[in-house]
């Protein structure tokens, strides 16, 4: 396996967990009385997530020297 697939296979874990976290926002927030500090921890979670999106997308793409 190269380390583009194995790149690739790291990159989707968070990408569905981010998908996830998308879900279980907006059905938190679609109930009146919602725990703000529950809401704020996944708001960070999915920003962490996002990060280490980033970071495999950015190994992924060549260096391209300008």
């Amino acid at each position: 396996m190269s380390e583009q697939e194995t790149l690739r296979r790291k990159l989707s874990e968070p990408e569905l967990e981010h998908r996830d976290l998308d879900d279980v926002i907006a059905r938190l927030t679609e109930r009146a009385p919602y725990d703000q500090l529950q809401l704020q921890r996944l708001k960070k979670r999915k920003l962490i997530l996002k990060d280490q999106m980033l970071f495999i997308e950015a190994k992924l793409l060549p260096d391209i020297i300008a």
